[in-house]
């Protein structure tokens, strides 16, 4: 088997025995080394997989399997650096092993595809500035989720050790809105960076295609529920919903359009 296969396996696995550990019952809030560990060597190892499969020589290939594996990678690294601060051991086992799948992507549908204009300074900035958005986006989606089912249990009058690894509730809204204000301002610096180097990026002056649309719309839609938890203090179930539909929108305009366009479309 060649040593990316095995790699890519190897990190699937440090990735898989970190979120055993972090979500199984009675694990403390701050997490042993040991899984900290095992964390930062899959969170190394995926990034020397992705120098070689994403950034090539030629150019930059990140068609669907290579973004979803490179978003896999940001979003755990960027929750490792989050859990420093704020540790989440529950949320923090949902991405890990989220990653351990998304890491496997590029095994099974191998990605050919080179970017055009990789090599543009513009192109450099609306990449790493969507992709940070991105992750940051999915871990709020992914934190409101479980907030959600926090809260039901919570409200059926469950004890919070039916969620292992979860602070307060109030703790996991302020952290919520900290993590969409950061990829709320990451989105809108994207959507800019995408206009103002439109034809350095894409080659053509900026147009409303599928991936713009859903894009814009997520915008409004994190915009809207930020506003709403300024003026008129949303929270709760109502701040959910609006968070989880504003990632959709984003999956849409980015992993959806490109799932259609190579996988069922083979453009």
């Amino acid at each position: 088997m060649p040593l990316f296969a095995l790699s890519s396996f190897l990190v699937a696995g440090l990735y898989a025995v970190s979120a055993w550990q972090l979500l199984r019952k009675g694990v403390p809030l701050r997490s042993p080394l040991w899984i900290s560990a095992l964390l930062l060597a899959g969170i190394v190892i995926h990034a020397a997989l992705l120098g070689a499969s994403v950034f090539r020589p030629d150019a930059v290939h990140l068609g669907f399997s290579n973004a979803v594996s490179l978003i896999a990678w940001l979003s755990v690294s960027v929750y490792a650096l989050t859990a420093l601060k704020v540790p989440l051991p529950g949320i923090q086992g949902w991405v890990a092993g989220i990653a351990a799948i998304g890491v496997l992507f590029p095994l099974v549908l191998p990605d050919a595809r080179a970017v055009p204009f990789s090599h543009t300074f513009g192109f450099r900035v609306h990449l790493v500035l969507s992709l940070l958005a991105y992750c940051l986006l999915f871990i709020a989606a992914l934190q409101a989720v479980l907030m959600s089912a926090f809260e039901k249990k919570l409200h059926h009058g469950a004890a919070a050790a039916g969620m292992p690894g979860l602070p307060p509730l109030l703790t996991l809204e302020s952290v919520l809105f900290k993590l969409i204000w950061a990829g709320f301002v990451l989105l809108t610096l994207a959507l800019a960076s995408g206009i103002l180097f439109s034809e350095e990026v894409f080659g053509k002056v900026m147009s409303l295609t599928h991936k713009t649309f859903f894009a814009l719309l997520s915008w409004l839609v994190f915009g809207a529920l930020l506003a709403g938890r300024a003026i008129w203090g949303w929270r709760g179930q109502l701040a959910v919903r609006w968070t989880i539909a504003g990632f959709v929108m984003l999956l849409l305009a980015y992993v959806g359009s490109k799932f259609v366009l190579e996988i069922l479309l083979h453009r």
